[in-house]
């Protein structure tokens, strides 16, 4: 009897579906970013590169990279029925507050609904796949860093601080046509992002 060949190894993919922002965008972000990084304790925040940033909508973790076909469909549905719309970037906060931040972000509003819509919508589509609803409610962000875990607790309550008196007015917008699913690679240099597929929106 020939002995049994051991199971092919499952490859996978570090993924998430977001909304890329344009360059305009990115640029403000930096700048807030630069405001920031001379207003906190130095070393106590690890800084997100702004070309990275995206608006995540869902984050799948570690996926197979043979469903990526799959999941690239279930997008095409769930933007099928949402018409493009604007996002504006605006205001600043921390989560989970500035009494303990942990992540630092600048919002993001869209007054018609049509981001929410879009959000439940990939929900609905995706859980068939594996990758069930958030226990947590929606709440859309672009992440600009990510307070050290070695961070005592009177810098991160100075970091809170200088959060909360950074002014943030609106920093651009970002006309929505599109969704996208994206790769992330973790390296020491920071993540790589890259595009494995895209879905157009209603109309787009």
């Amino acid at each position: 009897m020939e002995p049994k060949k051991p199971a092919a190894k499952t490859v996978t993919i570090r993924a998430f579906i977001a909304i890329e922002l344009n360059e305009a965008v990115q640029v403000a972000l930096r700048e807030v970013q630069e405001r920031l990084k001379k207003a906190v304790p130095r070393g106590s925040v690890r800084w997100v590169q702004p070309e990275g940033v995206h608006l995540t909508l869902k984050f799948l973790g570690n996926i197979p990279a043979a469903q990526v076909p799959e999941i690239a469909e279930a997008l095409l549905r769930a933007g099928a029925n949402v018409a493009p719309f604007t996002l504006t970037v605006e205001g600043r906060g921390c989560f989970p507050d500035s009494r303990r931040p942990n992540v630092i972000w600048v919002a993001v509003t869209e007054k018609t609904g049509a981001l929410a819509r879009l959000q439940r919508a990939i929900e609905a589509e995706i859980s068939p796949l594996g990758y069930p609803p958030e226990g947590r409610a929606f709440r859309p962000h672009l992440t600009l860093g990510r307070t050290n875990r070695d961070a005592g607790s009177d810098r991160l309550r100075q970091v809170g601080a200088a959060v909360e008196a950074t002014v943030v007015e609106v920093l651009g917008t970002v006309e929505v046509r599109s969704l996208s699913l994206i790769r992330s690679e973790l390296r020491p240099g920071g993540a790589v992002y890259t595009r494995l597929a895209e879905a157009p929106l209603g109309g787009a």
